[in-house]
């Protein structure tokens, strides 16, 4: 049997994660709104800022879900935007590369880091055992999320 506060704790964690990932959602679009691009494409900039190397188009489409040919287009927008360049692959001349413009990034950045100051405020007065534990949440959240994303995907769609 479930303790009555662990169940009101829950259920209180599951509405405050709906509102929390409603606002990031709502971020990501007030920050495409203001500098023009698609939400999709400000969430590929960031991935692609957060990988330690270029990435493949193919690559893209498989961390967004997009298939190739949306992938394409999302990356000839952050291209044009100047956001992005297509560099050859040093190590196969037949792949081509997708790396951030750091000049042009820094507008996006920019917008996260002062994002970033602020939420950095909300985390003062946190231990730093309890800061390890929001990561681990974190990386447990990200994980699972990928994993039923997968699921997801895998599944008929509904009529």
């Amino acid at each position: 049997m479930t303790d009555p506060r662990r169940a009101r704790l829950y259920e209180e964690l599951s509405a405050e994660s709906r509102r929390y990932l409603a606002a990031y959602v709502l971020f990501n679009q007030a920050v495409a709104d203001h500098l023009g691009l698609h939400p999709t494409d400000v969430q590929c900039l960031s991935l692609l800022t957060a990988e330690p190397a270029p990435l493949t188009v193919r690559q893209i489409a498989d961390m967004t879900g997009l298939t190739t040919g949306s992938a394409t287009r999302l990356v000839d927008r952050l291209e044009r935007g100047g956001y992005v360049a297509r560099t050859p692959d040093p190590t196969d001349r037949r792949r081509v590369l997708v790396t951030p413009v750091p000049e042009r990034v820094a507008r996006v950045t920019a917008l996260w880091d002062d994002l970033g100051r602020t939420w950095r405020t909300i985390l003062d007065d946190h231990s730093e055992d309890e800061l390890e534990a929001i990561i681990r949440h974190m990386r447990r959240g990200n994980e699972l999320s990928h994993s039923q994303i997968e699921r997801l995907r895998s599944l008929r769609k509904p009529d």
